[in-house]
């Protein structure tokens, strides 16, 4: 009988614990837009003049731990831009994965960014290719 209520009291603490460790995540989200693509942009833009996955793999996002030392997971959008990843409760720095030359306008990086307990940040990201 002490050995099932061992067993009982060892199994509710390591649930317990779990479901602390899950709490304390939140969920980034949001979109990013890249353009222009083609030097003259129209709307609807043409089919040439979207943004493709090799364009998002071209200007590849990632985020770290706030001093941009500790590399934790690249973005990867949809074909629309659009992104979510989950992280755990704690202040990040968003920012292009490889170091890049900002040309016009540039984009809106580096970002830094809170993730709350079960709570979803939004944040949009606008890379401006400085194509004219």
């Amino acid at each position: 009988m002490k050995q099932a209520v061992f067993c009982v009291i060892i199994l509710l603490l390591f649930n317990c614990t779990e479901q602390s460790n899950e709490s304390t995540k939140g969920i980034l989200k949001g979109k990013i837009s890249i353009g222009p693509i083609c030097p003259v942009e129209t709307d609807p833009p043409q089919p040439g003049c979207k943004a493709t996955l090799e364009t998002y793999k071209a200007y590849q996002t990632a985020v770290w731990k706030s001093n941009k030392k500790n590399y934790l997971v690249k973005i990867d959008p949809d074909i629309e831009g659009n992104y979510q990843t989950e992280l755990p409760e704690g202040e990040y720095y968003i920012d292009f994965e490889d170091k890049k030359v900002v040309r016009i306008g540039g984009a809106n990086f580096p970002l830094v960014f809170k993730i709350s307990n079960a709570q979803t940040t939004n944040l949009d990201i606008y890379i401006d290719t400085g194509i004219r």
